[in-house]
């Protein structure tokens, strides 16, 4: 059911031909981070785990993260999950309103309250600075490829729904269907995520981005793996 609403969302016209995406090189990773001792969630996990083999990525030199506190919400299924955990690593309490913290000329509206066509404007009317937006925060290059992929105009507002429907795009991107499927393993699927959202670690526990402008993991690799568990806990490490 998760896969069949995800295509729902994302199968709008048949434009959507699989392109490779710019990632997202600017979070909010920079926000101030708080470390916990522990995370509680609402979902169990009955699955029998096999062994863990990690990836070897480009720097093999572990790093520790501070993290940020993360719960998963009561009630919701594994998609929404999924996504509410990208929000938390990437936009933090601003949600679908967040703009990267770089940017210092910030549009005149929230947005949510803007058009597609207004955040371009304002991406173009303020060069030198970083413009990461919404809820995934969308770097222009990804935002305006997507726009076109699912078929949108410039006057299309860039509202809730459509910010969540350009992010199944990513995670489809990222091979949501082929990782639900059983064809790639969680870890495959977890770097895939962090080569678009630069708040996710890769096994090395650094950002795919770390160091780029500012970018940094919020979050541990073994503590990603263990939430990716609870929210996939029937899914191949």
């Amino acid at each position: 059911m998760i896969v069949k609403r995800l295509f729902l969302l994302i199968a709008i016209p048949a434009a959507f031909a699989a392109q490779p995406l710019m990632a997202e090189t600017y979070s909010l990773a920079k926000a101030n981070s708080a470390r916990i001792s522990d995370i509680s969630f609402n979902l169990h996990d009955t699955s029998a785990q096999g062994p863990i083999t990690l990836r070897q990525m480009q720097n093999t030199q572990l790093v520790q993260v501070k993290e940020r506190s993360f719960k998963i919400q009561e009630g919701t299924g594994s998609t929404t999950h999924l996504k509410h955990l990208i929000a938390w690593a990437e936009a933090g309490h601003k949600g679908y309103d967040a703009i990267q913290l770089g940017a210092k000329k910030l549009p005149h509206k929230q947005p949510t309250q803007m058009t597609i066509g207004e955040i371009y404007a304002w991406i173009n009317q303020t060069p030198n600075q970083p413009h990461a937006i919404g809820r995934y925060q969308f770097i222009p290059s990804t935002l305006q490829s997507l726009v076109i992929q699912a078929g949108l105009s410039e006057s299309h507002k860039f509202t809730t729904g459509v910010q969540d429907a350009l992010a199944d795009i990513l995670l489809e991107d990222a091979g949501f269907s082929s990782f639900m499927q059983g064809k790639i393993s969680r870890h495959r699927f977890m770097t895939n995520l962090a080569k678009i959202w630069a708040g996710f670690p890769t096994a090395t526990g650094r950002s795919y981005y770390h160091g780029y402008a500012g970018n940094r993991a919020v979050i541990s690799w073994d503590r990603f793996d263990a939430i990716m568990k609870k929210i996939f806990p029937t899914k191949r490490g």
